[in-house]
Parts: structure tokens; C-alpha cells; sequence
């Protein structure tokens, strides 16, 4: 039976006992059909308990024909469907089609009976979603069947939440699954004049009425179902009928209910997102109405979700317009504007959110029209066109105090309005519309920038990095300066030092520019780095240090497949490069990702791949040269390959461990455009540096020279790095060269290491015809040097080598499972799941057949010789050949290797093999090593879990005695781990079928203890979700199954001891202050100007509150001082040794502390015992002496409050400015006065008069 099928029935049956009815019926029915099973002899399947549901159905519907169907929570009818809605999934669709009558006649009857008890129906409904998804194109038409799906849609609009739900879902999916070769159902049709019907009667104000449990439901609530039913059918209907649907919907508003009227623009959004993906959806005659109807009914500016959705559907319908009609939208782009432009100055936060999108989504409608005309007016005052004054009016509202809550969301606008005006009209040498439009706009918003009072400089950071990628910085600097230079500063230029960041981004700017502004910029910067330290200005050296490399940061924005490539990559430049990889390591990053993008980007728009195309950067794909321009940039790298390629070779040897990986990223891009040629000669120069390097480091060893090591592993890693571009005689030749000794047992770990690495690379590449038997005897004679670290490798290098063991010569397989299985026992993670996958891939080629020649076996008996077929229950039998090791290490590994091979082929192993392997394990479970019993734990723990439960079920008799005698041991974690397979046991299994094989009372007590704290954490999980109305948290997952089954989905019960913490709501306090409006700005030394630069004036409410906050933690002059009294003559502060709160602290009584004492240790106390049982102190003679000699202490303390106490072991404190008096003289004391006090700082010293804790001998708390 299939396995999917059982994980369902096996959380049905434990609920045998429960005492709630619906649960029971159902277990005990269930219980009830597999007795019959085994009565019958009869092999437990999905399609046998699917015949003998409709059996019991039958029956059950038979004897209470006359009465009508019972539906009680413990009747037969509904636990029958329950049934059946949990294993119709798992039937064959063959079954259902060959009874859909028999189905139709017994459960279409019921929809009326049952349309009063929302359980049965919710399961009626799940087994038609079930029938209905599986039925072929004819079978669609039987009698009935239309009518049972008709009444399911009816259901949608029910008033019961899960009713609902379930009846939405069913029609979704079947509609979604219309039958081959189908593209749309054809019950979809039926359905839309369904829809329209019912938006018809409530655009008409009728209410739907429903009879179900709430007999009148409202009709506004009734047109809400249907939206939220009609949202994900949407993209099944015809598309023929979305334009009446369309109709409907936008009456919707009109009824003046917020909520329909929001649910109707947002699923008006959705369609016309639908109609721009979907090219068979035509709605286009639609869109002019459309757009009027949105336009004329504008909400009311205080409903702020209605106005948002407004907003949004507005731009949705302006963008599906442009696409199916665009000079026809751009007549409108206008009035749209003007009508969205009319929500950036509300005061709700979300409506002005909402109108910067669909302003930014109006913006992608402009048309080269449009455009075109607002070039031809740019040097006007008075703007005419459309574009003209949206600009127009977006640069003043930057000014403008109306606006100026909203300055972040028109920053956002400014920054569409900058990327959809990258036209350029016929040619790409042209000017963009953003350069000739926009430069008033930019100008201002880098103005606001550069004020200190200004707050939203993330915001405008954002729209100039817009500009940076639309024009460049060739332009953009050209506008805005960046004034760093010292004869800037002096003229008194403010500079702009913040655009600096900006200029790695990708944009199209030639190359030539970055060569002649920025590459003298940085020289002559460099000059005055070296003359500031040479000055010993620190400050400023590390000032101009930062600049020069955020300019070089920059470098990488030019590389993106520059029109200038040829002319600009000259070997001046090219020195200078190389200049800067060998003796800038700060510049070196910026130069290794500018090389690496400039041959990246032109490969890619030469290749004309669609899908190399759309990696690069959306800046690159909007405005690209040409792919002939393309192919020549390549051409042209081509020539400079070798001469960078000995470059980078020379960097990635001088570069530490942690940068080789950015050096060779960079390799790699170059040698993939380098001619055969080119890569041959490297690759024979890398040969010879090897070999030469290889015998230096062998001769070196006795010295323990670690150069020549790390020249040999350097050398490995460009060998790794240009070997997917070798011949296949150079492939040939590398591999014989490192099936070596001198590679594979190096004593130099990285060098095996890198070794095995590259074998494996070569095997997996192709490119060498390997033969398997003979590289696996070279490998097994060299296992004797093999180093630790160097395992995983060797054992990625066998799994690429099992794959080319040919069908006949399966016999090779068994020599290399001894060392994958002892493997899987690593230490190193890496090398463990390397082990396990290679012993996975052995697996999966036994199982591809073949033939296992046992005489070619190294050490098989001739009663075993002969052939046997490759299969991998003949592989199952050769890895458990090492449950007869002589080590409990090998049996252990032995037995956790098996585990993973029956998790990984569950489905293939055979149910008497399964049987067989658990049987011989179930053995080790009673041995004495604690290694091989943990990994014995860890397959029981997986065989629970997926080994079928029939086969499990006779074995428990002996499995649970087995386990329990572990559940008292505490080593290694035993007793958590058998309890946590119990837990699955019981889950699995039932809770009886477990507890009759418990033979022992001590054994039954054990798993009593287990059920009492299982059922004690489901009463506290089901508390805590009534209580915080929260769903638990599910354990996050490995990402490996085999893991998540062996070691996760630990106990239910450890977080049931725990107590949950309280939980803080700290949503509202992070939203407090979010929606703040804003506030002017209050500054003493400059009058207010609120028509000009408001952006600068405003502030909101929060960062008020910090600057509050600020100003009254700053201290103020003389704040400290004032806390101190002053002597009348002099003036001088004096500073009171006695302490207020100190010396209240010293005269508390420590009345807890001995009330606990007297209640531990008096006559009238009590202790309790281990059982929680109370226990009186006695009243003896030794105890009422104690007591009397307490109270003499207290009576005599009390009287002697003035003496020292001898026995009390607290040192006194030391006195203020301790540290600081001279041990032999007498101090600086002034005859009349109190001089000294001066030590100490006097916020110290004023912290000390309102403190009272103790100061430490260095005068520090």
C-alpha cells in the first residue's frame, strides 16, 4: 500500500478511544475495514478501501431509507465520507472513472440533507473536488454530474467560513485541471454565466439569500463571497465573458459599501494584470469605459483603503490601456495625473504611498509623442504640453509647503519620471529626454541634498541614483559638480562627495570619461595623500584615501559593455590596471569586478542569448549597443587575453587564500574568451611550474620550507581553474599526471586535496575515456598516505567514477563500499555527506541492472562464486556484509549506511528484504556497545517512520521489549531517544497496539509516563493557541530529509516542560510615530521662509521627539556643578561626604531575608518534603536556644549601632578620591576649607550625591 496512504490512516486510527465522537467513528470504522482485511485475506490498497467505503455507503444508506440518513457525530454516514474524502486522492483515476455512477447515485442525493451539517458536507465536497479532477472530457456530461458541480459553486456564497472555503477550492482546482487536450474546462463556462448572474442581481441591490445555518445573510456580505471567490477563478474563465464581468464589477461601487467598492478595484487590478500577461484575454474595448467610470467616481478623500485601491486600479488601467492602445492612452495621461496627483498631499500615509505607485506606473505610459513635445518647448517658461508640466509641477511641489509631508513620495515620483524618459529618439548617440527634461529637476533635489536641515537624503539618494543610471555621470556631473579639489573649497563650493557612491552602478557612460575626469582626479589626489602624511595629517590623508577608492569603486559602472571599449582600454590604461593588482590592494576588488564585468556584459548581448540577455542589469537591457558592437568588443578582448592572463595568473599567486576566489572568478571570464591556442600555452606553462614546484616542496620537506608548498597548491588551483577549457589530450595528460604517489600521498595536505578535486572534475567533464577498473586499482594502492582532510574528495572523486562502471563489471562496486561505509563515521560534516552520496550513487547504478561477477570478488568463498544480476537488494546484501566486521566501529557505520539505503530506495526494496534487514538489526539492539546501539536507535527511528506499518506490526512484540530496556539509560542521550521513538510508535501505530507488547510493569509505567505527558502538551499547545489566538510555530527543516527523519522531529513533549515566555507586542510601539504628520522646524538664528525650499523647514514628529530627547540628555555648562552646595565666603563648591540614600540603606532591616530564615529554622516554621508533604519543626531545647541567642544578637546590635561589628566580613567603602591620597603625606588640606575635592570630576561626584551604590578603589560603580 502506498505509503502516502498510510501516513493518513495512520492519524485516523489512534482515535479510538477518544472521547470526542466524530474523531471515534471514524478510527473505529477504519478499525473495523482492516479486520476485514485480514479476515478476508485481502491486501490493504487505496482502490480496497475505496471498493469497501462505497460498500459500507451503500449499506449504511440502505437501512436508513426509511428514517432518512442519520448525520449525529457518531453515526456511520459521516464518518464513511470522511473516509472516503481522505483516500479518494490516493485511488487510481481508472477506479473512480469505471464507478463514477456508482459514486454519482450514492453522494449526489445527500447535498440537500447534508447542506444543514457542515462537517459531512465539508467531506462530501473534498471527495467530488477528488472525482472531479480525474474524469475524462465525455465522462463530464453524465447525468447529474453537472448538476452536483452547479450546487457546489452555490456554496461558495455560503455563510459558514469553511463551507465556503472548501467549495471556492474545488472549483478552483477542477476548473484549473481541465481535462487533454482542453485549455480551458469545460465547465468554466457555466460557471462565468454563473458569476454574472450573481454580480447582475447585486448591482441591481438585490440581496442573495441563502438558506444554510444563518438563514438571511446580508447582501452585501453575499457580493463580498462572491469577489473573494470569483479572485483566484479569474484566470480559468473564458475570456470571452471577462468583458461582462468587467461591466459588473464596475458598478460595484456605486452601492457605497468601502469594502466592495475596495475588493472591486483591486480585482479589477488583477484582471488587467491578467489581460497584459495572458494575450487571449481581449478586453480592450473595455479600457475607454473603463477608465471613465474609475475616473468619474472618485472616493472620499477620507476613506484611506478605498482611495489607495482607487489610486492603484487607476494605474492598472492606464498601463493595460498603453499596451493595448497607446496613443489612445496618452491622450489621457493628463487628466489620470491630475486626478492621482490630487492624493500626494493627504495626510494618510498609505494614500499618498499608493498615488507616488500609480504615478510611477502612469509614467511608463508616456509615448515618444509625448515626449517629442515636451523637447521642443524645454527652453519655454510656460509649459504646454502634458510632459512639460507634469515635470513642471513636480519641481515645484518640492518648494512647496503644501507638499511637505509627501516630499519622500515625490522623490519617488521624480525617480519614475527619470527612468521612463531614457528616449532617445532614432539613434543611441542622441541625447535621452531625461538629459534635455530634466535637469531643473535634478538640480533641485541634489540642492535639497546638500542642506543639513534636510531629512529625507536616503530618499533623495535614491532618485539621483535614478538619474546616475539614466544619464550617466558624464551628465550628471556635468550638472552637479563634485567640488572636492582643495581650489573648491577655498571659492567656497559645497561639495559632493555623497554622488561618489553612486558611480559603480551600471549606466551609459563611455569609458573615455572615466579615463579623462576621474583618472587624473585620483592622481592628483593621490599627490595630496602622499604630501598629508609626509605632513604627518593623518585625518586628511585617510580623507583622500577613502575618496580615491570610492572613485575606483566606481570603475565597474563604465565596464558594462562600453561603445568605446577599443579606443578606451589602450595599454596606457591597461599599465595602469595592472599597476593598481599588484600594489593597490584596497583598488584591487574595484579593477578585478570592472575586468571581469567588461567581458561578462559583451559576451552575453554578442551571444543574443535571450537568457544570458536578461541577467544583465535592467539599465544595460533598456539601452544596449548593438550585438555587431558586441562581437567586436569581444574580438577585440580576445587580442588582450594572454597579456591579462599572465597578469591575473601573477595576482592570484601573490593574493592570500581569501582573495584567490575574486582573482579566479575573473580567470575564468577572461580564458573562456582566449583562443585554444592561448589556453594550451597556459596550460603547458602551468605544467611546468607544477612539476618544478612539486619536487622542490618533496626535496623541501626535511627543511620544512612552506614556499614551495604553496607554490604547488597555487599552481593546482589555475590548473582547476582552466581546466573545463582543455583538449582532451591535455585532459588525458593531467590525469594521468596526478594518479601519482607524489600528488595523491603528499604529505602536504592541500596538495592530495586539490588532487582528488581535479580528478574528480576531469571524470565528471567528459573529457577523458576513463577506464574505471583501472583508475580504482591505482586509487585503492594509494590509500595508505591519504590524508584526513583529503576524504571527502577522494570520495567525490569515486562517486564520479561509479557512474562509468560499465553493466559488466559490477564486481568493482564491492571494493570501494568497505571505505564509503566507514566514511559515513567521519568527524568532518563535509566528508560524511559526501560518504552517504556515494554510497547513494552506488545504489542507483546496482539498481540500473547489470551483472556482478562474484569470481572477480577479492575474498568471496566458491560456494558464492558465479553471476548474479545487479539489482539493489544484491547491493543491500553487499553493505551489509559489514555488520560482520570485527570492530563495533564498522558495524555501526555498517548499520547507519544501511539506514540511509532503505530511506533512499523505500520504494524499490522488496517488503521481504525490509523484513529481513529489520529482523538482523532488531539483533544489535540487545548488544552491549553503545556505539552500535545508537546508530541501531537511529534505524529504528527511520523504520518507524518509513518502512510500511504492516510489515512494522508483527515485529513490535519484540521491538518494544528491546527498547525499553534502554529507556532508564541516560548515556548518550538514550533515554530521550527511545522515548521520542515511542512517540512515533504510539502516533503510528495506536496507542494499544504498543502497550500490549510492553510485558513488564515497570516497562508499562515507562509508557505510561510517555501517554500522560504527550496528552499533558496537547492540553497545554490547544490552551496557549486559545489564549494567543496563534498558530505554533512548525521546527524549521535541514533541507535534508534523510537528516530531518533521523535526527529532527525530536519529542513533542521537551517544549511542553517549558513555560512559554511572555510575549511582547511590540508591533504598535514600532509603528507608534510612523504616520506622524509633520511639524515645522523652529530654528532661532534664520527667519522662516514658507514659500521657498519648505522641503528643508519641515521635520515629522518622531525625529522631533529625538532631538528633544538629545537636547535633554546633552549636558549643559554648569549642569554638574549646580548639585553642590557653595561656601558663602568663598564661592568654592563643597562636596558632602555623607550620603543621604547610603547611610538609609545601611540602617534597613534585611526583613526578607530573615523572615525566610525564621521560616526554615523557628519553632513555628515548616520544610516540605521530597513528595510536596508539609513537615513542622519540632519544638526542642536546641531549637528555642538558637532563637534566644538570635534575638540577644539583635538587641545588642541595636544598643551598640555606634561600634565596629568584629565578626561582619564586609570591608567599608572606600571614601570618595581614595586613590588619590598620598600614602605618606598628609594632603593638600587648607586650614578652614576643603580643598582637595578637585580630583574628581564633578559629574562623578554628582553622581554620587544621588547614588547610592559603592564606589571601587579606583573611583569607578
Amino acid at each position: 500500500m502506498a505509503d502516502n496512504v498510510e501516513s493518513v490512516l495512520s492519524k485516523i486510527r489512534p482515535h479510538t478511544s477518544s472521547s470526542l465522537a466524530h474523531q471515534k467513528a471514524p478510527a473505529t470504522l477504519l478499525r473495523a475495514i482492516e479486520a476485514t482485511f485480514r479476515e478476508q485475506n485481502t491486501e490493504p490498497s487505496p482502490t480496497a478501501y475505496f471498493a469497501a467505503l462505497i460498500t459500507t455507503l451503500d449499506g449504511a444508506l440502505q437501512s436508513s431509507r426509511a428514517s432518512g440518513p442519520a448525520l449525529g457525530e457518531g453515526d456511520v454516514l459521516p464518518a464513511v465520507l470522511y473516509l472516503l474524502a481522505a483516500v479518494a486522492p490516493y485511488v487510481p483515476p481508472p477506479v473512480i472513472r469505471s464507478h463514477l455512477s456508482t459514486i454519482l447515485s450514492l453522494t449526489s442525493p445527500l447535498f440537500p440533507t447534508l447542506s444543514a451539517h457542515a462537517p459531512p458536507l465539508r467531506s462530501q465536497l473534498t471527495l467530488y473536488g477528488t472525482v472531479l479532477t480525474v474524469l475524462e472530457r465525455p465522462q463530464l456530461d453524465t447525468q447529474g454530474l453537472r448538476q452536483a458541480f452547479m450546487t457546489i459553486v452555490q456554496l461558495t456564497l455560503d455563510p459558514r467560513p469553511k463551507v465556503r472555503r472548501k467549495a471556492a477550492e474545488v472549483v478552483k482546482d477542477v476548473l484549473s485541471a481541465p481535462p487533454r487536450p482542453l485549455i480551458k474546462h469545460p465547465y468554466a463556462e457555466k460557471v462565468a454565466e454563473w458569476v454574472k448572474a450573481a454580480l447582475a442581481e447585486v448591482s441591481a441591490g438585490g440581496l442573495p439569500k441563502f438558506k444554510g445555518k444563518k438563514a438571511e445573510s446580508e447582501g452585501s456580505e453575499a457580493a463580498i463571497h462572491l469577489l473573494a471567490f470569483l479572485r483566484p477563478v479569474l484566470p480559468t474563465l473564458p475570456a470571452e465573458s471577462l468583458s461582462s464581468i468587467i461591466a459588473s464589477l464596475l458598478l460595484l461601487p456605486r452601492l457605497g459599501n468601502p469594502y466592495l467598492s475596495q475588493s472591486a478595484y483591486s480585482l479589477l487590478s488583477d484582471l488587467l494584470a491578467l489581460s497584459m500577461d495572458d494575450p487571449t484575454v481581449n478586453i480592450q474595448s473595455h479600457m475607454s469605459d473603463m477608465l471613465k467610470v474609475v475616473l468619474s467616481s472618485p472616493p472620499l478623500r477620507s476613506d484611506a483603503a478605498l482611495t489607495a485601491a482607487w489610486a492603484g486600479v487607476l494605474g492598472s488601467t492606464m498601463l493595460a490601456y498603453h499596451q493595448h492602445n497607446a496613443d489612445e492612452c496618452a491622450a489621457e495621461v493628463g487628466k489620470v495625473w491630475k486626478a492621482i496627483w490630487n492624493l500626494v498631499d493627504s495626510q494618510d500615509a498609505a494614500t499618498r504611498k499608493a498615488a507616488a505607485e500609480a504615478l510611477s506606473t502612469l509614467g511608463q505610459c508616456f509615448t515618444p509623442a509625448l515626449i517629442t513635445a515636451a523637447i521642443k518647448e524645454k527652453d519655454s517658461a510656460d509649459k504646454k504640453s502634458v510632459l512639460g508640466k507634469i515635470i513642471s509641477q513636480t519641481t515645484d511641489a518640492l518648494d512647496s509647503l503644501t507638499y511637505a509631508r509627501a516630499i519622500p513620495d515625490i522623490l519617488s515620483v521624480a525617480s519614475s519620471l527619470v527612468g521612463n524618459l531614457r528616449y532617445r529618439g532614432d539613434s543611441r548617440k542622441n541625447p535621452t529626454a531625461a538629459e534635455q527634461l530634466l535637469q531643473p529637476l535634478v538640480t533641485k533635489i541634489a540642492g535639497l541634498r546638500i542642506q543639513k536641515t534636510f531629512e529625507h537624503k536616503e530618499a533623495a539618494d535614491d532618485t539621483l541614483g535614478s538619474a546616475m543610471r539614466v544619464l550617466g555621470p558624464q551628465t550628471l556631473l556635468r550638472w552637479l559638480p563634485l567640488n572636492l579639489e582643495t581650489v573648491d573649497r577655498q571659492a567656497g563650493r559645497e561639495p559632493r562627495a555623497y554622488l561618489l557612491p553612486l558611480l559603480g552602478q551600471p549606466h551609459p557612460s563611455p569609458l573615455g570619461h572615466f579615463l579623462s575626469y576621474f583618472v587624473p582626479l585620483t592622481e592628483r589626489m593621490f599627490e595630496l595623500q602622499a604630501t598629508a602624511e609626509a605632513e604627518d595629517r593623518q585625518s586628511e590623508a585617510k580623507v583622500w584615501s577613502v575618496l580615491i577608492e570610492q572613485i575606483w569603486v566606481g570603475l565597474p559602472g563604465y565596464c558594462w559593455a562600453p561603445a568605446d571599449l577599443k579606443q578606451s582600454l589602450n595599454t596606457q590604461f591597461s599599465q595602469l590596471l595592472s599597476q593598481l593588482l599588484y600594489n593597490q590592494p584596497e583598488l584591487r576588488p574595484a579593477v578585478l569586478r570592472a575586468l571581469k564585468v567588461m567581458v561578462d556584459s559583451n559576451v552575453a548581448l554578442a551571444s543574443e542569448d535571450p537568457e544570458k540577455i536578461a541577467k544583465l542589469p535592467e539599465t544595460i537591457r533598456a539601452d544596449p549597443i548593438s550585438a555587431e558592437e558586441a562581437q567586436a568588443n569581444v574580438a577585440f578582448l580576445r587580442t588582450q587575453a594572454e597579456s591579462w592572463l599572465a597578469v591575473l595568473f601573477n595576482v592570484f599567486g601573490s593574493v592570500g587564500r581569501d582573495n584567490q576566489g575574486m582573482v579566479g572568478d575573473v580567470i575564468s571570464a577572461w580564458i573562456a574568451i582566449a583562443d585554444a591556442k592561448e589556453v594550451a600555452q597556459a596550460y603547458r606553462k602551468l605544467v611546468t611550474l607544477f612539476k618544478q614546484s612539486l619536487t622542490k616542496a618533496q626535496s623541501a620537506t626535511a627543511t620544512k620550507d612552506p614556499a614551495s608548498n604553496s607554490m604547488t597548491v597555487v599552481t593546482q588551483d589555475l590548473l582547476l581553474l582552466i581546466l573545463p577549457y582543455l583538449s582532451s589530450d591535455d585532459a588525458t595528460a593531467l590525469l594521468n599526471m596526478y594518479l601519482v604517489s607524489d600528488v595523491l600521498e603528499s604529505k602536504d595536505n592541500g596538495v592530495q586535496k586539490r588532487g582528488y578535486k581535479t580528478l574528480a572534475r576531469l571524470v565528471e567533464s567528459g573529457k577523458v575515456e576513463v577506464n574505471a577498473a583501472t583508475v580504482l586499482k591505482k586509487l585503492e594502492g594509494l590509500v595508505d598516505g591519504l590524508a584526513a582532510a583529503a576524504k571527502k574528495d577522494r570520495f567525490h572523486l569515486f562517486a564520479a567514477l561509479v557512474p562509468v562502471i560499465s553493466k559488466d563489471s559490477l564486481h568493482l562496486i564491492p571494493s570501494i563500499i568497505p571505505e564509503a561505509v566507514l566514511g559515513t563515521k567521519e568527524p568532518s560534516e563535509k566528508a560524511r555527506n559526501a560518504a552517504f552520496d556515494l554510497i547513494v550513487a552506488m545504489g542507483k547504478k546496482m539498481t540500473e541492472g547489470g551483472v556482478v561477477k562474484r569470481d572477480n570478488i577479492e575474498g568471496m568463498d566458491e560456494d558464492g562464486a558465479g553471476e548474479a544480476t545487479g539489482n539493489i537488494e544484491e547491493y543491500l546484501t553487499m553493505v551489509a556484509g559489514g555488520l560482520a566486521g570485527a570492530s563495533p566501529h564498522m558495524i555501526s557505520a555498517t548499520v547507519t549506511a544501511i539506514s540511509r539505503l532503505v530511506f533512499e530506495f523505500r520504494d524499490t526494496i522488496s517488503s521481504n528484504m525490509l523484513s529481513e534487514i529489520f529482523t538482523t538489526l532488531l539483533v544489535f539492539l540487545t548488544s552491549a556497545n553503545r556505539e552500535i546501539v545508537k546508530s541501531v536507535l537511529g534505524f529504528v527511528k527511520l523504520a518507524i517512520h518509513t518502512m510500511p506499518a504492516d510489515l512494522m506490526r508483527p515485529h513490535l512484540k519484540v521491538l518494544v521489549p528491546a527498547l525499553l530496556r534502554w529507556s532508564h539509560d541516560h548515556k548518550n542521550h538514550f533515554k530521550a531517544k527511545v522515548r521520542h521513538i515511542f512517540e512515533r510508535m504510539i502516533r503510528r501505530f495506536g496507542w494499544e497496539d504498543v502497550y500490549g507488547c510492553a510485558q513488564e510493569e515497570e516497562a508499562r509505567k515507562v509508557l505510561l509516563n510517555i501517554k500522560k505527558r504527550k496528552d499533558r502538551a496537547k492540553r497545554k499547545r490547544a490552551n496557549a493557541v486559545e489564549e494567543d489566538d496563534e498558530v505554533p510555530k512548525a521546527k524549521a527543516v535541514t533541507g535534508d530529509a534523510f537528516e530531518d527523519v533521523l535526527y529532527g522531529s525530536e519529542s513533542e513533549l521537551d517544549d511542553s516542560d517549558d513555560e512559554d515566555g511572555p510575549s511582547q507586542n511590540t508591533a504598535a510601539s514600532k509603528r507608534k510615530g510612523k504616520d506622524a504628520g509633520a511639524r515645522l522646524r523652529v530654528d532661532d538664528d534664520e527667519p522662516m521662509d514658507l514659500l521657498s525650499g519648505a522641503a528643508s523647514r519641515v521635520t515629522s514628529k518622531c525625529i522631533m521627539v529625538v532631538l528633544a530627547a538629545n537636547a535633554a540628555r546633552r549636558k549643559k555648562p554648569g549642569q554638574d556643578a549646580a548639585r553642590f552646595k557653595t561656601e558663602d565666603d568663598t564661592g568654592k563648591m563643597v562636596i558632602d561626604e555623607s550620603d543621604s540614600d547610603a547611610e538609609g540603606a545601611a540602617g534597613e532591616e534585611n526583613v526578607e531575608g530573615d523572615a525566610y530564615r525564621e521560616s526554615l529554622t523557628s519553632v513555628d516554621g515548616f520544610t516540605r518534603g521530597p513528595n510536596g508533604r508539609v513537615k513542622f519543626n519540632k519544638d526542642t531545647k536546641k531549637r528555642r536556644r538558637e532563637n534566644e541567642e538570635a534575638d540577644m544578637d539583635v538587641d545588642m546590635a541595636d544598643a551598640d549601632a555606634q561600634k565596629a561589628n568584629k565578626k561582619s566580613k564586609r570591608k567599608a567603602e572606600p571614601k570618595f578620591g581614595q586613590e588619590f591620597k598620598a600614602k605618606k603625606a598628609g594632603g593638600d588640606v587648607k586650614k578652614g576649607g576643603m580643598d582637595p575635592y578637585a580630583y574628581m570630576s564633578l559629574s562623578q561626584a554628582a553622581k554620587k550625591q544621588n547614588r547610592g551604590s559603592r564606589i571601587g578603589i579606583a573611583g569607578k560603580r
